[in-house]
């Protein structure tokens, strides 16, 4: 076991001793990423970002109520940007990174004992093995952890570690390149495709003058619209070295239609409606603005928010390729505007937090911003039937996407030679009229044996409790969106039904 490996295993284990205190599964990894950044900025050098007297020893050295009542004033002072001292003056401006962390920052801690559990054994970790495998891989192995324990109810947060790493082998993140998630989670993606961008250019040590600050600095844009995740982004890309455009936003109102345009979009939207069957906000948007269903409306940012010639990887659910309606007006729009040369259909088991089954779409906007004719040929790889069942007795590894990758081929933009397969493999081709003779439904699978009894091989009981859950959250989510649709048509009929009455 790693280092890094070692420090997860004892960081989560710690979970176990917070429950006694009313710290739940899905708040403790934020609650540590306070402890943690405080402690990170003091083995990293960089505790000048911190005033003195919030600092990770001023606090670990404290004891009992006296510690914990210095913690809450700390998590309050730290987030407060006009905070002032005991004259009544402002203190000196914070830094925007620290404020960004902890604002409205509390505690759910209430026990003393419980807090000096958690400094004692931060303190106890072997920090300089940590130091040298990156502590940056450390908090993103913690985020892993959370997201794969189902009790955490965090996976709706995390993309599986083997597929980001797949989807960016195949797009190639490039320096210089301008890259955006406007869903961010985490931010997974971006963080990995820093990785590539970083290994591949010499640590970014040698460039010309200005570009490694410009890579790390202009070139990734992130938004994310919960709070708590929002900090825990800021932390991961904080620890890999990014100081990126990290907005805590909702990506489909107006805030959304000004982020920049983008080389390459890689991106895992939330699925489902918008939170009280609300449309999105966006002026810009045309076939979505009427749907409360986010990942529809998602699409359609990606679709705007790409440079002439920009390409995407979007993880969607089934729906998306299959719904009519807004859902068939999307994907022509799609299909238009963009290339939409490949469609992976992803095994079912790896998104239980959502209960859906998903597929990755990789397209590419037309390079001369035209809306039409952009899609010829869409090649769809099954990766779904007959695979094996994905969970704790079988997780999903690097090696079960190499089959997909050597089909794609070597070019980002899906333009290399590719074999046309035989009706039994799991590569086809359909063209722009095969689609259209299906009505423009994508949702197009040949190899039917084994695919509805992937999830009857699940064994662990967590994995089988969380197949359950996730069908039935899907199977509200479903009825959700029929009752919105419908109180849509009552409320503004169409022309069509309005000439009839």
């Amino acid at each position: 076991m790693s280092a890094t490996q070692d420090i997860v295993a004892k960081l989560w284990k710690l979970c176990d001793v917070l429950r006694d205190d009313g710290v739940t599964y899905s708040e403790y990894v934020t609650e540590l990423t306070f402890l943690l950044f405080l402690k990170m900025m003091a083995e990293t050098g960089q505790e000048r970002r911190i005033p003195a007297e919030y600092r990770w020893d001023t606090l670990a050295r404290r004891e009992g109520l006296d510690q914990l009542s210095h913690y809450k004033h700390l998590l309050t002072s730290l987030g407060d940007p006009e905070e002032k001292d005991s004259d009544g003056k402002p203190k000196a401006a914070k830094d925007p990174l620290v404020l960004a962390i902890f604002e409205n920052a509390q505690t759910r801690l209430r026990k003393p004992a419980n807090l000096k559990s958690l400094t004692t054994a931060i303190d106890d970790l072997d920090w300089f093995d940590a130091r040298e495998e990156g502590l940056g891989d450390l908090y993103e192995g913690l985020l892993q952890k959370n997201a794969e324990d189902k009790k955490s109810g965090a996976g709706q947060y995390f993309t599986p570690r083997p597929l980001i790493d797949s989807i960016i082998r195949l797009t190639k993140p490039q320096l210089g390149e301008r890259i955006q998630d406007p869903a961010a989670g985490t931010g997974g993606f971006i963080v990995a495709a820093h990785r590539r961008i970083y290994e591949e250019n010499n640590e970014l040590y040698g460039l010309p003058d200005g570009a490694a600050e410009k890579q790390i600095r202009d070139c990734y844009t992130l938004s994310e619209l919960v709070p708590d995740t929002h900090r825990l982004c800021l932390m991961n890309i904080m620890l890999h070295g990014i100081e990126g455009d990290a907005q805590s936003m909702d990506t489909l109102t107006d805030e959304g239609a000004h982020l920049p345009k983008a080389d390459l979009i890689l991106s895992n939207p939330p699925f489902g409606t918008k939170k009280g069957g609300g449309r999105p906000q966006r002026g810009d948007f045309s076939t979505t603005a009427g749907t409360s269903n986010k990942q529809l409306a998602f699409v359609e940012h990606i679709i705007r928010g790409l440079a002439p010639g920009g390409r995407a990887a979007v993880v969607v659910p089934d729906n998306v390729l299959f719904e009519d309606g807004t859902g068939r007006a999307l994907r022509q729009m799609l299909m238009n505007w963009c290339d939409l040369h490949t469609i992976l259909r992803l095994p079912t088991g790896i998104f239980y937090a959502q209960g859906v089954k998903t597929n990755v779409i990789f397209f590419t906007r037309n390079a001369d911003r035209s809306e039409s004719g952009g899609t010829e040929v869409v090649w769809v790889y099954d990766m779904r039937s007959g695979a094996p069942s994905y969970g704790k007795t079988r997780p999903l590894r690097a090696e079960d996407f190499a089959e997909f990758e050597a089909a794609f081929g070597d070019d980002p933009h899906g333009r290399a030679e590719r074999q046309d397969q035989c009706e039994e493999c799991r590569f086809r081709r359909f063209t722009r009229e095969d689609i259209a003779a299906r009505g423009d439904n994508l949702d197009i699978s040949w190899l039917r044996d084994g695919e509805e009894e992937a999830e009857d091989g699940l064994t662990d009981p967590d994995d089988i409790t969380a197949a359950i859950l996730g069908h039935l959250r899907e199977a509200t989510r479903e009825i959700e969106a029929l009752v919105l649709e419908l109180d849509g048509e009552e409320e503004d009929p169409t022309p069509a039904a309005v000439a009839a009455e």
